[in-house]
């Protein structure tokens, strides 16, 4: 008997092996966890529903990962979301230490970086999160985002470009 030499795959396994992928990638553009976390039980719903649509054309990660990104702008122009207002905890930190210290230090570095990534315009946003957040390669980044690749490789350039001018002098 012919059996197509297709990988089968199942919810669990896409959970355990891209999770982690869709959770970073809701985080970055919601900017909340709780709300990252809604979404990432979004995804994989819609996965589940889905999974028997797909296709092969492309990877499955790059699949998934489009529909994190569908799911994160169908939120960010959501009614709801326009008229919530998000309120930002402050969390008091105590030094004790050295290594405590450089570990705070850090984390301001990275909260910089983010926020910078989070303030750039959506195309630049999304080629930017793909190939550095994801690992996928610019023409991996293109074809999910239905660029071209020359398009991709040209935005890409400028989100470094534009990120460069947002954290001179703040890093």
């Amino acid at each position: 008997m012919y059996q197509e030499n297709r990988e089968v795959h199942d919810i669990e396994t896409l959970i355990r092996k891209y999770g982690n992928d869709v959770l970073r990638t809701a985080y970055m553009y919601v900017k909340d966890s709780h709300l990252a976390e809604d979404i990432f039980q979004d995804v994989f719903i819609k996965v589940n529903q889905k999974l028997h649509t797909f296709q092969g054309d492309s990877n499955i990660k790059t699949w998934i990962i489009r529909i994190t990104i569908n799911t994160c702008k169908d939120y960010m122009k959501s009614a709801w979301n326009q008229k919530v207002m998000q309120f930002t905890e402050v969390h008091e930190n105590t030094l004790t230490g050295k290594d405590e210290f450089v570990a705070v230090e850090q984390e301001d570095e990275n909260r910089l970086v983010r926020d910078a990534v989070i303030q750039l315009p959506q195309k630049y946003k999304d080629v930017l999160l793909c190939v550095y957040f994801q690992d996928m390669s610019v023409a991996e980044t293109a074809k999910l985002l239905g660029i071209a690749e020359g398009t991709a490789k040209s935005r890409l350039s400028r989100a470094k470009d534009k990120l460069k001018l947002s954290l001179e002098g703040r890093i």
